[in-house]
């Protein structure tokens, strides 16, 4: 984990309140502390957990979209002064969440298939593996 003093955690609630802006009140909290990762103020760091959160709230609170969830949570993860861990595996979720009928905790065990063998009874999940 990023030593930095400067790095913070991100909880789902803030990421969720700031691609929704269903409150304005914490969209404003929301957009000033990513206006300032955007600035290179500060940096964030967004766990896996926390990614998987908000897809699921996403996808089954809000019917957002697959492609439109990945293309948000993409662009997100990609801003500069957002760290993640395995950012390579967790591009790749994203991608395969797009195009698959998985869960996202499957998206994430396939991205990883390439360098770790995944034992699983899930036949979409064993199908992904064997694509990629």
């Amino acid at each position: 984990m990023p030593s930095e003093k400067n790095t913070s955690l991100i909880d789902a609630n803030v990421i969720l309140r700031y691609l929704l802006r269903d409150s304005e009140e914490l969209y404003a909290e929301a957009e000033k502390v990513f206006n300032e990762v955007m600035e290179g103020k500060s940096k964030v760091l967004i766990l896996e957990s926390v990614v998987a959160e908000v897809v699921y709230v996403l996808q089954k609170i809000y019917n957002v979209s697959r492609e439109e969830i990945a293309d948000i949570l993409r662009e997100l993860i990609e801003l500069r002064g957002v760290k993640i861990h395995n950012k390579k595996q967790m591009l790749k979720a994203l991608e395969i969440f797009s195009t698959k009928n998985l869960d996202f905790v499957d998206c994430l065990l396939c991205s990883y298939g390439e360098g770790h063998q995944v034992i699983t009874f899930d036949k979409g999940l064993k199908k992904c593996i064997s694509a990629y």
